[in-house]
């Protein structure tokens, strides 16, 4: 597999998409990428669904503690948090050899709401890593996920390798993929309250969130995180957005949302996604809301941002 090579001292990193079909294909594909890191004394991480992660693991035997296994429907629930929660933080502890990661943050049960924040999270993997020898293969299901994923996987990876085989990917345009998904964003529902702030209105927002928290049935540790996601948002609107913005919060099925719109624009597409140097101040707080929020949906141009916060009742 052209994968295992170390790319190009121009650039070194590697995204092949993986395509297949069934679990003998998964296997094959990844079990031979996993070994073949192993073999070159390559740390080695898997972030995938449970399901395979199952597979993986019984797979490797006694070699599943020389990799570092993670369910990826617990640590990239939020595929805002991925690349600085598990891909950063797992590359950063290894800053002198190549490094090989199988990602898969996208899967059949991944939900329509989700799928627009992961398609822009595996468009920016290739910002987020050029110049770093890394190789980042991510899985693609093709015979359960819609003809349009494989699409949009073409166009968010140079490469892609489907039995065995990598081409390069013709459509290859990673930019067009994070700006396609750059999407207006529901409104909150009629009757829902919507609250003009500003600095001082900030602490009255804390204690509105409080006690929706409280009376939606959200656990004490989940509110308190709730809490805090949406300070971060709201300040950031004041320092950042125009001194103030529109806030608004409601429940839908078993998710409480909350939004925060303000005049400001986030020209950075990885803001909130690679952590700030460690004596600047600021540049932490959408990697904070990132960090707390099981879904996290951004729409922002040149004459303002909206902001929408998920979290699981």
């Amino acid at each position: 597999m052209s994968s295992d090579t170390g790319g190009t001292p121009a650039d070194p990193f590697l995204h092949p998409a993986f395509f297949y079909r069934d679990s003998d294909e998964y296997l094959a594909g990844t079990m031979e990428f996993i070994r073949g890191g192993l073999a070159n004394a390559e740390p080695v991480a898997v972030a995938v669904p449970p399901e395979n992660l199952a597979l993986l693991r019984d797979a490797l035997g006694a070699d599943a503690a020389a990799v570092r296994l993670l369910d990826m429907s617990v640590a990239g629930r939020n595929p805002g948090r991925i690349i600085p929660g598990v891909l950063r933080a797992f590359t950063d502890r290894h800053p002198n050899t190549r490094v090989r990661i199988i990602g898969e943050p996208i899967w059949a049960g991944r939900s329509a709401l989700e799928y627009p924040a992961c398609a822009q999270h595996e468009a920016l993997i290739n910002t987020a890593f050029a110049g770093r020898a890394v190789t980042i293969l991510c899985p693609y299901d093709i015979a359960r996920l819609d003809p349009g994923v494989v699409r949009d996987a073409l166009m968010s990876h140079p490469t892609s390798i489907d039995t065995g085989i990598e081409k390069v990917s013709p459509s290859y345009d990673p930019g067009r993929v994070v700006a396609a998904y750059n999407q207006a964003l529901p409104a909150p529902p009629t009757g829902t309250d919507v609250l003009d702030f500003d600095e001082a209105s900030l602490p009255g927002i804390r204690h509105t969130v409080t006690e929706f928290a409280r009376a939606a049935g959200l656990s004490a540790e989940r509110g308190l995180d709730l809490e805090l996601a949406v300070a971060e948002a709201t300040t950031n609107s004041v320092v950042h957005g125009g001194g103030r913005g529109i806030f608004a919060l409601w429940t839908v099925g078993r998710q409480i949302v909350c939004q925060v719109r303000d005049r400001g624009y986030i020209s950075d597409p990885l803001a909130g996604r690679i952590p700030a140097p460690g004596l600047r101040r600021g540049g932490r707080g959408l990697l904070l809301v990132n960090q707390l929020c099981d879904l996290v949906r951004m729409h922002t141009t040149p004459l303002g941002t909206t902001l929408q916060m998920h979290f699981a009742r």
